[in-house]
């Protein structure tokens, strides 16, 4: 079982930043990919970013691509996710994810953390 730790969210204005991270219990620079998903109240959850361990490849939405950024840090088995120009939109909670099988680009994912809240107001 992998545990996923996520923290750093919180109350931002619109057009400032934040950075989540997350501490996972297991980490691997082969097939293991991270990402970051959120879910706002009454909406399905969404895929955010993803990252592709070792290989440090990196998949984006279209809605926070050029505006968020994932990184790794193997070594203390983190991933972040930078969120820099909030809008009110990306008012969710926040939940990291794992997996070490199947492709980092499709949105399944096997293990998820309890989540962030970030609030960004206008």
């Amino acid at each position: 079982q992998v545990q996923l730790v996520e923290s750093g969210g919180g109350s931002v204005q619109a057009g400032g930043s934040l950075r989540l991270s997350c501490l996972a219990s297991q980490y691997s620079n082969v097939n293991n990919c991270m990402g970051w998903f959120r879910q706002a109240p009454g909406k399905e959850r969404e895929g955010v970013a993803a990252i592709l361990a070792g290989a440090g490849i990196t998949y984006y939405a279209d809605s926070v691509k050029g505006r968020f950024t994932i990184s790794q840090d193997g070594a203390k088995k983190m991933v972040y996710l930078q969120m820099n120009n909030l809008k009110p939109e990306d008012t969710a909670m926040y939940y990291c994810a794992a997996k070490f099988t199947g492709s980092c680009s499709t949105l399944t994912f096997r293990y998820w953390g309890q989540g962030t809240q970030v609030i960004v107001s206008s």
